[in-house]
């Protein structure tokens, strides 16, 4: 499982030099995207052409019987790299798929050690760290999203667990302006936004706060987290 940089972070500044050792001694990848992993790998330095690589495509629209297909050459004895779009592979990636696959079938998977924005973003927001929760995208449309807006809410008051959710980056206004709409005045809220980059933007403020001021965050990719 090969972590990439968030953004366009250089990626020796962000992975450890053992990272490298085991991307140039592959030579089968299974990739979120080709184009972007073929982009990774070249900014990596890899020693060896990328077109002598082989790549295949991971995805949310691959099937379970794709899925499978995947993985015939490592039962075959070939050793794959996973690389998602960004940050950890299997982790709210696609990329889980084909790791459970591979436990079932009883091959090792080696996760190597790399950024991940949702814990970044916890990292550095001052909400409890102990319990939380990532809850990936919430519901595109009214009036579902208002409630789970206020049951995620209701679980960070009454177990003070933090409540971690991510969004389409040209969404996240609405979804900050959502936040703002149905949650109490004294509730805390973290956005990140372009976390590792030059811009990085990481605030927690109650909601009575954001609302005198929007933060800048329109088509940036951004975490958002509610606690107390």
């Amino acid at each position: 499982m090969l972590p990439t940089p968030i953004g366009d972070t250089p990626v020796w500044d962000v992975l450890p030099q053992y990272n490298r050792t085991v991307i140039d001694r592959l030579e089968y990848f299974i990739v979120e995207n080709t184009r972007s992993a073929r982009r990774f790998l070249s900014r990596a330095g890899i020693q060896r052409p990328i077109d002598s690589l082989r790549f295949a495509e991971l995805n949310e629209h691959s099937t379970p019987e794709a899925v499978a297909e995947l993985l015939t050459p490592v039962l075959a004895g070939t050793d794959a790299g996973v690389i998602s779009e960004a940050g950890l592979p299997g982790v709210a990636d696609p990329g889980a798929d084909l790791a459970a696959l591979a436990h079932l079938h009883g091959v090792e998977v080696v996760p190597l050690v790399g950024p991940s924005s949702i814990l970044l973003a916890l990292m550095a927001s001052g909400l409890n760290g102990q319990s939380f929760a990532f809850n990936g995208y919430l519901p595109g449309k009214q009036p579902e999203r208002g409630r789970a807006i206020r049951h995620f809410e209701k679980r960070a008051q009454t177990e003070r667990q933090s409540q971690i959710f991510i969004e389409t980056p040209y969404r996240n206004l609405k979804l900050f302006e959502d936040f703002l709409k149905e949650c109490n005045g004294n509730t805390l809220l973290t956005v990140a936004a372009d976390i590792l980059q030059p811009d990085q933007l990481i605030r927690t403020a109650q909601i009575r706060d954001w609302k005198a001021k929007t933060p800048d965050i329109h088509k940036r990719p951004a975490i958002f987290i509610l606690g107390v």
